[in-house]
């Protein structure tokens, strides 16, 4: 988060919550963040969600002890992916087949340089 706006753990006053320290202005923020348009409504349904899955958090937190081994997945994972191997592909022409525009050699589009950020 920025300086302006302290992150939920740093703003916890003593007996304070994390699910309180979420506010719908930390919500606001991160939306803004993310450059996502948010109503006010979807602000306070998010600031409600937001809050329950930060509790999960840190009940998951509890029991995270250093004697608990992280895992990522309950059982080991083998990779199941064929070998990379080449094979027939397509020439420029058959690629640009179906291309809605191109300039013979190429697939054209539009530019999106420059757009509103």
């Amino acid at each position: 988060m920025s300086q302006s706006t302290p992150a939920p753990s740093q703003s916890k006053a003593a007996g304070q919550s994390k699910e309180a320290a979420l506010t719908p202005d930390v919500v606001r923020h991160l939306a803004g963040l993310a450059r996502i348009g948010l109503t006010e409504d979807e602000v306070v349904k998010l600031t409600g969600e937001l809050g329950i899955i930060l509790a999960s958090i840190d009940k998951v937190s509890e029991v995270a002890t250093p004697d608990v081994p992280g895992t990522s997945h309950p059982i080991p994972l083998t990779n199941v992916y064929r070998d990379d191997v080449p094979g027939p592909t397509l020439t420029t022409a058959e690629a640009l087949a179906g291309a809605p525009d191109h300039d013979g050699s190429r697939f054209r589009v539009t530019a999106i340089l420059g757009e509103e950020q």
